[in-house]
């Protein structure tokens, strides 16, 4: 896996006509907007750049708008582009739910690797997706150039213009990588989609860790394990209250976060594997009532 050193560009404006015209990188998808969910993939990025208006976001970005407002993607990604300095560009549509970090690198080593302009994810259709891409900064800001001279202007140009000369390495899409919510059916399936037994938790997870401003990896089987032991083995009261204490534990501990979270559960487990131990029999404790009243 490479460490390629980038910055990041989110396009967040659009007219969004068919959610009647609301903000839609506001909208919310498991209790944080589309806006933030796509900021929590690039975290990595040296410097990200938030095209459209102003708002309110989990962690610093800076703002950009294209001239005039709603010119389209290629004005707002040329609006965007101005404002980095990096050698490698991650470009992202602010209305991608299920973008995966994984993806984002996958992209990034792909351009790497292949040695060539661009890296483009490719849906389960074939079709391109130039704004879920890592582009080389150079021959972007080439093309930008070429295509605003050709026409007058970028306002009003189609997307599909901007890769016909650039040379392209392709990523295949994950499973939902490239879902995008167009309408408020979009919206509706991916809230529905968060809640299926099979992402709840993560899901969960990763919403609070961007809320808290955590950048934690656990293994969540680690602490529902010690949340059932406390629960059963104490009182189920005590399941919260443990998993709590392990978690300020860690953080005292500092160091490697994952291993000291992992490290405080194993104790905490032991414990209350050694509180459970203690439990009397019911059967033990009638025994011992009429021995003693032989005696």
């Amino acid at each position: 896996m490479t460490a390629t050193a980038y910055d990041a560009i989110v396009l967040a404006g659009g007219a969004a006509k068919r959610l009647g015209g609301v903000d839609k990188p506001g909208v919310r998808v498991g209790g944080r907007t589309l806006l933030d969910r796509v900021l929590g993939v690039c975290r990595g990025a040296g410097t990200t750049v938030v095209v459209g208006g102003r708002r309110a976001t989990v962690r610093a970005v800076e703002w950009a708008r294209e001239e005039p407002a709603g010119g389209g993607p290629l004005a707002a990604l040329d609006a965007g582009v101005r404002r980095t300095t990096a050698e490698t560009l991650l470009v992202l549509s602010a209305d991608l739910p299920f973008i995966q970090s994984g993806t984002v690198q996958r992209l990034l080593d792909a351009l790497d690797r292949s040695g060539r302009e661009a890296a483009l994810l490719v849906d389960a259709g074939g079709r391109d997706q130039p704004l879920v891409a890592a582009y080389r900064a150079e021959p972007l800001r080439r093309e930008l150039a070429l295509l605003a001279t050709e026409h007058g202007s970028l306002t009003g140009l189609p997307l599909r213009l901007l890769t016909h000369e650039l040379a392209l390495s392709r990523v295949a899409a994950g499973p939902l990588d490239s879902f995008d919510c167009d309408t408020w059916e979009d919206i509706a399936a991916a809230r529905s989609r968060i809640r299926e037994h099979g992402h709840v938790l993560d899901e969960w997870m990763t919403a609070v860790k961007d809320e808290l401003g955590i950048e934690l990896d656990v293994d969540i089987n680690v602490l529902l394990d010690l949340a059932r032991d406390a629960a059963h083995g104490v009182a189920r009261p005590a399941a919260p209250l443990t998993t709590f204490l392990v978690g300020y534990a860690a953080a005292k501990a500092g160091g490697d976060g994952p291993q000291a979270v992992a490290e405080a559960a194993r104790k905490a487990a032991a414990l209350a594997a050694r509180w459970a131990e203690e439990e009397e029999p019911k059967g033990e404790a009638a025994g011992h009532g009429t021995e003693d009243g032989a005696g």
